[in-house]
């Protein structure tokens, strides 16, 4: 760390001193000198020696940025070239006549009305069979399990409730023990005194010795007897109503099925089914609120049930249908039914005769009589300055705003790299033209963010958006409004990237978001209320494939333009970097001193760019290839001779080993040049 504190400090101590004019101008590093062998000298391309002449450099940006302006306004202002002044929503200057009879069909208010069709369809729904039976067999097996505990408890009650009424053999099978004790008491004596007694308890006793009263003695033994043991029973179907393993059966609702007479249960039951049955087979609807469930539950059975009866089975059947929908959408009918309602549309046709009145003078012109008039030739159409003046502006506006941008940033542009751009630019409102339904903003957001960074990119694309939905002229805001969510999240992540795999990987995500923002926006602001999901969701799908394989596309096209264009991309120099290259294969083998040292340089380079916060892979790809001159005679260099005898000392001839030296330098730049790396 030290170290790199010390070479940040001359660094900073050089600059200064440069600055002041204090330190010679440095001979630029591929000026011929006197030792250089003139075979090795190169002339620069043709780019090269346009940049340097001076004219050109100092009407080059200008000119380039002028280029743009007319180039971007010769495609976004195209449909003021063969505009109608009399359009829709202007005012008629005078009284217009049909000149002849004319039947003509409303193209634009058609394709209105079905879209309206296909968005507003009502979804076909389907019966869900293995949903169905499920839901059916869940209420069988928790009836069975109900029935199986009434089977411990046996039946009841236990003698005629003309006897004895059922509630209060209902109340003693139930009672406590204590309260038990008290009423075998009192049914041994003839009770005087019942008012300490519960009124419950009091009933009992009193209906027990109504009862005793008519009976033999053995059938009120046998009356006791057989409660003692409805008790015991009931004690041990309540023991195992713990083991029952069911989020629909509650404790308080099974003790409630258990306590009804055996009549009572078996009509109970009998119910329960047929009313799942009915319900089921008209059908639980996605989205049916909990009050209208339970009135649908309670009309199927009111017919049956009594009121006590009829509320434990509503709560369970309830607990089983709640949240549950047996019926789904059927896509492939919606979507069927969708179409022919559109086609069942019938064309809006637009009819007048000869001599009558297309519209009145002073009269704002409506859409059926612009079909009118732009159909007899009457919409005077042609070249719409002002439309046109509005795009210059707004174009230049753009482009303004890019080059401000640009500068605030320093980033140098050549006139290759201004090419590149325009033709990037072009390329979305020519898309926008021909109304293909889909953008290329994720394309040229990954582009321009690997090859200029994510600011400019990033205003590229919404730059691009504006005058894209400008050109259009109609706002179609799930379409805008995906396609710049899909452009800025490539602008912003491809320069922070470092190879291909994130970059394909980047692709997948820039689909999905483009495809869910179009989704979402699209409901929000479709024109009708009751657009269904399933009818959106296959061009949301599309769409975002579109973001997914225009990210594609660019990841296709990008080495060639970086070829073409002689960019440097991040990705670019850490491919440079791979020891596997070509270059650096012949380093290691032909010099391998040098290659050892230049790799020890190259981690310390790294390393204080890291720390400097400067273009690392830059700094690290340079470093590896600085001294690839050497190449040309390994063993004038001291790194590769392997303790062997010191070329230079057997020359003997300074100027000549000064040659040697300055070669690695020409030689490496030729090199370069040959490899496109300089």
């Amino acid at each position: 760390m030290k170290t790199l504190q010390s070479l940040r400090q001359h660094l900073e101590k050089w600059r200064r001193n440069g600055q002041n004019g204090s330190l010679p101008p440095l001979k630029k590093i591929d000026e011929p000198s006197k030792f250089t062998n003139p075979k090795t000298e190169y002339s620069s391309n043709i780019f090269q020696k346009l940049h340097d002449s001076i004219p050109l450099r100092k009407i080059h940006p200008p000119l380039m940025w002028s280029l743009a302006v007319v180039s971007l306004t010769s495609v976004i202002g195209y449909r003021f070239y063969n505009q109608p002044k009399l359009a829709v929503g202007t005012v008629a200057p005078t009284t217009i006549l049909a000149p002849r009879d004319g039947t003509f069909e409303d193209t634009k208010t058609t394709e209105e009305k079905r879209n309206a069709v296909r968005t507003g369809i009502v979804p076909v729904l389907q019966r869900d069979l293995q949903l169905t039976n499920q839901l059916k067999l869940t209420l069988l097996d928790n009836l069975r399990q109900i029935e199986n505990l009434r089977d411990v408890s046996r039946s009841f009650p236990v003698i005629s409730g003309q006897k004895i009424p059922s509630s209060t053999q209902q109340y003693l099978r139930v009672a406590s023990a204590e309260e038990w004790q008290i009423f075998a008491e009192n049914t041994e004596k003839n009770p005087s005194n019942l008012s300490n007694l519960n009124p419950n308890l009091k009933k009992a006793v009193a209906d027990f010795h109504r009862y005793s009263k008519t009976a033999t003695e053995s059938e009120v033994n046998a009356f006791l007897d057989k409660m003692r043991k409805s008790r015991q029973r009931y004690q041990q179907a309540q023991s195992k109503i713990s083991t029952i393993r069911t989020p629909y059966l509650t404790p308080a609702l099974i003790i409630t099925f258990l306590n009804l007479d055996k009549s009572s249960w078996e009509v109970s039951k009998k119910a329960i089914i047929n009313a799942a049955d009915k319900i089921l087979i008209q059908g639980l609807p996605a989205g049916m609120p909990d009050n209208l469930l339970k009135e649908s539950v309670s009309v199927q059975l009111s017919p049956l049930l009594s009121s006590p009866t009829k509320k434990i089975a509503t709560e369970l059947l309830m607990a089983i249908f709640q949240n549950e929908h047996n019926l789904t959408v059927d896509k492939e009918e919606t979507k069927r039914r969708a179409e022919q309602a559109a086609e069942a549309v019938e064309p809006v046709i637009v009819e007048i005769k000869r001599h009558d009145v297309i519209v009145k003078g002073g009269k704002v012109i409506t859409q059926e009589e612009f079909v009118l008039l732009d159909s007899f030739g009457l919409s005077r159409r042609g070249i719409n300055w002002l439309g046109l003046g509005i795009t210059v502006i707004l174009v230049g506006g753009g482009v303004s705003i890019f080059c401000v941008i640009n500068r605030q940033i320093h980033r140098p542009m050549r006139r290759r790299d201004h090419l590149l751009l325009c033709l990037l630019s072009l390329s979305t409102p020519i898309l926008a033209i021909f109304n293909l339904g889909y953008t290329n903003l994720p394309a040229i957001g990954l582009l321009t963010g690997s090859f200029y960074g994510p600011t400019l990119a990033v205003t590229q694309v919404l730059l691009l958006s504006g005058l894209s939905t400008f050109t259009a002229g109609t706002i179609n805001w799930s379409f805008v409004l995906a396609g710049t969510a899909g452009g800025l999240l490539s602008a912003f992540m491809a320069g922070r990237l470092r190879s291909r795999d994130e970059l394909a990987r980047l692709g997948g995500v820039v689909g999905i978001l483009q495809g869910s923002v179009y989704f979402l926006v699209y409901l929000i602001v479709a024109p009708v209320a009751g657009t269904i999901w399933w009818a959106v969701l296959p061009r949301a799908f599309f769409y975002g494939v579109s973001g997914f394989l225009w990210s594609v596309m660019a990841l296709g096209i990008s080495p060639y333009l970086e070829r073409l264009f002689d960019l440097v991309t991040p990705i670019r120099l850490v491919e440079l970097a791979n020891p596997n290259c070509a270059l650096l294969k012949r380093l290691s083998t032909e010099t391998p001193g040098t290659f050892q040292h230049t790799l020890f340089v190259a981690c310390l380079a790294e390393a204080a760019a890291r720390e400097l916060h400067c273009n690392v892979e830059l700094v690290r790809a340079g470093t590896l290839y600085h001294d690839i001159g050497k190449m040309h005679d390994p063993l004038g260099f001291i790194e590769n001779q392997m303790g062997a005898p010191n070329k230079h000392d057997q020359i003997n001839d300074p100027w000549k080993s000064v040659e040697i030296i300055q070669k690695h330098v020409t030689e490496g730049l030729v090199m370069g040049k040959n490899r496109k790396l300089v």
